[in-house]
């Protein structure tokens, strides 16, 4: 079953979260709902990115990494390369 890396911007102050998942929809839709304590503040979220990945294991690597660059400009460069558009 394929995994799933995303990245979601707060539409209420446009900060970035990224998560990976099985089933993208609905883990978007528990961030909405405020399920995610380090999200619920911001609410409401959108997904700007996703990433699919063969395992469960590879999707957290790669959510690791993206995360362990502290960059809102590479989150921003990677949901441009993927065709997406930061909102500013």
């Amino acid at each position: 079953m394929a995994h799933w890396v995303y990245i979601i911007q707060s539409e209420a102050d446009g900060t970035y979260y990224v998560g990976s998942t099985e089933n993208v929809s609905a883990r978007l839709e528990q961030h909405n709902l405020g399920w995610t304590r380090s999200t619920k503040a911001m609410r409401p979220w959108k997904v700007v990115h996703i990433q699919e990945c063969q395992t469960k294991t590879e999707a957290m690597k790669r959510e690791r990494q993206i995360k362990q660059m502290k960059s809102r400009v590479y989150i921003q460069r990677l949901i441009l390369g993927a065709g997406g558009r930061p909102d500013p």
